[in-house]
């Protein structure tokens, strides 16, 4: 793919994009607790009054000076000079307590003299995270753009001023009379092959730079994109180069006129993380000894791998690996669902039989829920080119990709309602759908235990079901 001038050193999924601000809070804490320890060292050292001042002037002179802003223009030494300024109205207001009684205790210069250096060496670490993440593409958005306009023009000028989005390319319908690139943006193609680029999976929105003006035209890209996982947000034109600043800002953290797209708030982002990590690695623990004791049944009961890994679709339409214990014969694995499991169906092994029966087989994918691929609760990742009755699922329902604006799931709101194991007709893909777009748009923790509840007398009171 073309590089354009925001291209970063390495594309990252957006599942695993972070967010600078939420980083500034971690190390916003982290400084607190340095400042309230050297507090209680000077309080132990006889001088409660300079902990109290050093605890207020510190942490109202760091947030005064913007020491967790991390502008992206910013090198190291122009951070430290900023924290060395909120520093040193810390000591001086500290270190004049003893001053005013006519001495100087050595304790309070070595506390004082240490926390220099403490902040000193934290926030170039800080700084120096920052700097990488974004080097690394983790903490400045993707963004592609439709319309080749004057509008564009000011987006990617915009970006390339405040460095908050990376404007990975172009797409416009009229190839024949746009240029190559946009201020150096490569132009990939039309909107059609904007819904299944490559690069997709990468993007955290997709901006609609046609004028205002043009409305006809923006519902018609509205209509046309809303079936992408990714938000949608349009971009429109108002005044000077201040305004295109902060709609640039606005659209990186997702506020700017946003057309559609389930985005999930960060707080709910987080609180979900947590709870897969918990869950997942408790499941792990428990359901070791069992994993052992079916990895040793699939490879005693017929040649081959212990592990079927099959490319699935993930979050914003990602590629991930998901792994199975191996259920079917070696031989007549199908990578690509083009035959869904049918009852009594002769791919399958004695131990597969039981295994799928019981969901077993699903046990290894706690290793995807980890590395962050997937959720304990969500839509089931269905295989990349899944056919039903012949024809792609995806093509089945209009809406399909919308599944894909969460995580796929071990389990899901679908698997509890009656929708599980093959989906063979274009009825069942439609129900499937229906059911996981309706969890995306009410997803909460509670709802999650709720479904993680359920699963298990669901699996238990299912027996018919295929698998």
């Amino acid at each position: 793919m073309s590089r354009g001038p925001f291209r970063p050193g390495r594309l990252v999924p957006t599942r695993a994009r972070l967010e600078a601000r939420w980083l500034a809070r971690g190390f916003q804490v982290t400084d607190v607790l340095v400042v309230v320890g050297i507090a209680v060292g000077l309080a132990m050292a006889g001088f409660p009054v300079a902990a109290c001042l050093w605890t207020v002037t510190t942490l109202i002179a760091l947030h005064a000076v913007g020491a967790y802003a991390f502008p992206r223009r910013q090198t190291l030494p122009q951070h430290l000079a900023r924290v060395a300024v909120a520093v040193g109205a810390g000591l001086v207001v500290a270190g004049s307590t003893p001053l005013a009684f006519g001495r100087v205790d050595a304790p309070v210069v070595r506390l004082l003299a240490t926390a220099a250096l403490a902040f000193a060496a934290l926030h170039a670490a800080w700084w120096t995270i920052i700097a990488r993440g974004r080097q690394q593409g983790r903490l400045t958005p993707n963004i592609v753009v439709v319309g080749a306009t004057a509008n564009a023009e000011r987006l990617i000028d915009a970006a390339m001023r405040t460095g908050e989005v990376n404007v990975l390319g172009v797409f416009d319908d009229r190839l024949n009379r746009v240029p190559e690139n946009i201020m150096g943006v490569p132009v990939l193609g039309d909107t059609s092959a904007l819904l299944d680029h490559r690069i997709m999976p990468f993007v955290d929105r997709v901006v609609i730079a046609v004028p205002a003006s043009a409305e006809s035209r923006v519902r018609q890209l509205v209509d046309k994109l809303s079936v992408l996982p990714n938000p949608l947000n349009l971009f429109i034109e108002m005044g000077g180069s201040a305004d295109d600043d902060a709609a640039v800002t606005r659209i990186a953290a997702g506020g700017e006129n946003e057309l559609s797209g389930a985005t999930t708030a960060s707080r709910r982002a987080w609180i979900k993380r947590a709870q897969d990590l918990t869950i997942a690695g408790l499941g792990l623990v428990a359901a070791g000894p069992i994993m052992l004791l079916v990895a040793l049944a699939v490879k005693l009961d017929s040649p081959g791998p212990i592990f079927f890994r099959q490319r699935r679709h993930g979050f914003n339409n990602e590629a991930i690996l998901v792994w199975k214990f191996r259920s079917m014969r070696h031989e007549m694995a199908d990578a690509n669902a083009a035959r869904q499991i049918s009852a009594d169906d002769d791919r399958v092994t004695r131990v597969g039989k039981f295994i799928r029966k019981t969901s077993l087989d699903e046990l290894p994918q706690l290793f995807n829920v980890l590395a962050g691929e997937m959720s304990i609760v969500g839509p089931r990742p269905h295989a990349i080119g899944m056919k039903t009755a012949g024809v792609e699922s995806a093509k089945l329902v209009a809406d399909y990709a919308h599944r894909h604006r969460m995580k796929p799931g071990l389990t899901g709101w679908a698997a509890i309602n009656g929708s599980r194991g093959p989906v063979d007709t274009p009825e069942s893909v439609r129900q499937r759908v229906a059911l996981d777009v309706e969890y995306i748009e009410r997803q909460s923790f509670w709802l999650d235990l709720y479904v993680i509840l359920m699963t298990v007398p669901c699996l238990l009171g299912d027996r018919s079901a295929v698998r």
